[in-house]
């Protein structure tokens, strides 16, 4: 891959599980924690991997791959957009493809496709029930400034430096050639969710 293409994999893991009850990020999944599959399913995808930690108190024991680099969120306390921030700062490449750490069903083949489609962009976002899922989108580097002005003032809804960027949006009849059940999308926050989730990685999911 051309170095101005290369993507680093960012995934967002500072966030506290509260309504899991538990460390999701170490939750015991299909054998491996959820973190680690996270983590897997992103690699092959990309050139580097990066996870983003709400501060220094959350950074033991997380099982990591090797290559792999860990960072503290640099605007504590500021939501997914400062770590998005964090993220695309620490990546070593030009582009970064972001995920929280809860998606267990990242799509390799809707991934490569929304890569494909950075050409003339700075953000390529899915747009899922109507509304942008921006915790699954590709972000280039061209993005700090945009995204700093608006955690400097507490503008943090994650799509409101949109407007300052140039973005291609994925309608989602395009996302579901790739992934026509969208699964890629599904993520765990209750125990319901996980349950469900762990039925659909038995069914081979």
């Amino acid at each position: 891959m051309a170095k101005s293409q290369a993507v680093t994999g960012v995934v967002l893991a500072g966030g506290r599980s509260r309504r899991l009850g538990r460390d999701k990020r170490l939750e015991p999944f299909a054998g491996q924690p959820l973190l680690s599959r996270v983590m897997a399913r992103l690699a092959p995808v990309c050139d580097a991997l990066v996870a983003v930690v709400a501060d220094e108190t959350m950074e033991d024991g997380l099982p990591l791959p090797a290559g792999a680099t860990l960072v503290a969120d640099r605007y504590p306390g500021k939501g997914s957009l400062g770590g998005i921030y964090t993220g695309l700062a620490a990546a070593s490449t030009p582009w970064a493809f972001v995920v929280a750490c809860d998606m267990p069903f990242l799509n390799a083949s809707l991934i490569k496709h929304m890569l494909s489609l950075r050409r003339g962009h700075d953000v390529v976002v899915p747009i899922l029930d109507g509304r942008p899922e921006p915790t699954h989108a590709a972000y280039a580097q061209a993005c700090l400034p945009a995204i700093k002005h608006r955690l400097e003032r507490d503008q943090l809804k994650i799509i409101g430096f949109f407007d300052d960027v140039r973005v291609r949006y994925v309608p989602e009849d395009e996302l579901r050639r790739f992934d026509p059940d969208l699964l890629t999308f599904f993520n765990i926050n209750t125990q319901a969710d996980l349950d469900r989730a762990l039925a659909l990685a038995k069914a081979g999911c």
